[in-house]
């Protein structure tokens, strides 16, 4: 899969974010590259793909995550190749 773009998506909590991870991977062709508590109960998950599957990953995540309490996405087209390992679990 080519993987040209980045999306982060940071939710209020795990439930918060399993129902935005859950939309976005139904609604668009997008891999999970890593998921990390980031503190004061806000967690962010990162998903790759090419720039409209991330973008509409991205807003299919949003709308259920929004519901649920807030939310904050951020999509990066054309990434440097050297980001990726700095968001990825070794």
């Amino acid at each position: 899969m080519p993987q040209t773009s980045i999306g982060l998506i940071e939710v209020r909590g795990y439930t918060g974010l399993v129902e935005a991870l859950d939309a976005m991977l139904k609604a668009a062709n997008v891999e999970v590259i890593n998921y990390e508590k980031v503190g004061g109960g806000l967690v962010a998950v990162c998903v790759a793909g090419d720039v409209g599957a991330v973008r509409v990953a991205l807003e299919a995540g949003q709308i259920v995550a929004s519901k649920s309490g807030e939310a904050k996405s951020v999509l990066i087209p054309n990434h440097n190749p050297e980001l990726i390992p700095l968001l990825s679990v070794d």
